[in-house]
Formats: C-alpha cells, sequence, structure tokens
C-alpha cells in the first residue's frame, strides 16, 4: 500500500552517545523523504558529536569515536537538515518520546529556529504497541515477514519503519491512510514541550509531568514557588521545555 500523503512526510532515525536528551548527541541521521506522488530521497550522514562516545552506546550503534572524527558536527549539517525536514510531516519509531524532542534539542544547541508546532508526528511504535505490544524487530518480521538485519543502523532502521508503516495499513481496515488520522492515533500523550515535561490534562490545563510538582497545574506552581522558573532554566532541562515554561511565565500558553 502506498501512503495517501498531502505533502512529504520524512522517516528518521537517529543514533546517539547517549539516551539523555539534553546532554547527548547525534553521531548518525538517516531519513528518507517520501512525496505526494510516491517519489523518495533519502540520506544517511554520521555526525561529529563533539564529545566521546560512550562505550556501551557503541555497542548498540557500532559507531566510535574514529568513526566520526573526520565528520561535520550537527551545527554545521543543521542548514541542510532545515531545508529537508521543512513543510513536511515527521514520522519514525519511538519517535515522539526520543528521536523528535533530541532533533529539536540539536537544533536549539545549533542556534537553529525551527517550529515542530505545526508539524503532524507519526509514531510507528505506538502504533504498533496500540496493536500488538512488540518491538521493532518483531514488528517487522510480524508485519513484513522478515528479519532486521543490521538493527541498530540508522538506515536499516529507519528503512523498517517507513516499511512497517505501509504493512500495517494494508493489515489493518480500520486505520484510514491518512497522515492527520495516523498523527493523532500514534500520540500517547497531550505535551506541550517536545520532552513532555508539561502536558494538558482534559480540560486543557497545562499540569507539571515530573518530580514534586507532577500533577499540579504549572502557572499555580510558577506563582507559588518563586524559584521554580530559576531552576527550571538553571537545570539540566532541553532547550525546548525551557522555552514552554517561559511562554507559560510570561503568559503565552
Amino acid at each position: 500500500m502506498k501512503l495517501k500523503l498531502t505533502k512529504p512526510i520524512i522517516f528518521f532515525d537517529l543514533e546517539t552517545t547517549g539516551v539523555n536528551i539534553s546532554r547527548d548527541r547525534i553521531v548518525e541521521i538517516s531519513y528518507i523523504k517520501v512525496n505526494p506522488d510516491g517519489t523518495e530521497v533519502s540520506a544517511e550522514f554520521r555526525v561529529n558529536p563533539e564529545m566521546p562516545i560512550p562505550a556501551e552506546s557503541t555497542a548498540v550503534h557500532h559507531i566510535t569515536d574514529a568513526d566520526v572524527a573526520d565528520k561535520k558536527t550537527f551545527k554545521q549539517l543543521a542548514p541542510e537538515l532545515v531545508k529537508v525536514f521543512k513543510g513536511c510531516d515527521i514520522a519514525g519509531y519511538n519517535s515522539n518520546r526520543f528521536d523528535v524532542p533530541m532533533l529539536a534539542e540539536e537544533f536549539a544547541r545549533a542556534n537553529v529556529d525551527f517550529d515542530f508546532s505545526r508539524i503532524r508526528f507519526v509514531d510507528v511504535q505506538n502504533i504498533f504497541h496500540r496493536k500488538e505490544q512488540r518491538t521493532l524487530v518483531a514488528a517487522y518480521r510480524f508485519y513484513c515477514g522478515k528479519e532486521l538485519d543490521n538493527a541498530h543502523s540508522a538506515n536499516a532502521d529507519t528503512r523498517a519503519t517507513y516499511e512497517v508503516l505501509m504493512a500495517q495499513l494494508d493489515r489493518y481496515d480500520d486505520l484510514p491512510n491518512d497522515i492527520g488520522f495516523l498523527s493523532e492515533f500514534s500520540s500517547q500523550t497531550n505535551n506541550v514541550d517536545l520532552a513532555g515535561r508539561l502536558i494538558r490534562n482534559e480540560k486543557g490545563e497545562i499540569l507539571i509531568n515530573f518530580g514534586k510538582y507532577k500533577g499540579m497545574p504549572a502557572k499555580q506552581v510558577l506563582e507559588t514557588d518563586s524559584g521554580y522558573y530559576g531552576w527550571i532554566q538553571q537545570g539540566d532541562f532541553t532547550e525546548d521545555t525551557k522555552r514552554a515554561f517561559t511562554k507559560l511565565k510570561l503568559g503565552q500558553l
């Protein structure tokens, strides 16, 4: 089945130095850009993270410091990536929770103003978990009838994610071939910031989603705890999260 698209959608996957969005860095990015006419453009980049790659991360994706020593930094690649991603929907596997926030943080560190607020996100993992409860390797085997060779290679994972979504559309008659629906269906949270530190409840109120104030209205916390905003701005939080708290404090959310 071919995707019904009204604008391009990008399937992408990242390999990183670790899983801390605010501290770790991208070492590899792969994408497949699918256009409404069905044509595809794909690319894969190794990235110099400007920090050592921990051995435990290399054990997963097999990328070493030597592999990226002569590669461009993310800041050098950012202008090209912005052109590729601009005006597109975005899809990935576990991307809503990790890859998208990580990409947003890298853009912020590179001083690139990329607006994620109007993008529709399709998280293929969330669709899979709502339907079958499995991992990407199992999803690929289940939906595509093939083994995922070279798992944890960004290119292999990106291609597998794209194929799994098309197979999901073939399998489920009640799963419309519509990116707007898929974006909503695969979203499991009402995040205000990409990392989900702030969320909206059923009434649309913005709540804090971590720490001692978890579940409390964020505006109330900012009004009653005078030091909380400063702690957020100086703490180990993503730039996207810090900006969301700033907008909230200024009454822009």
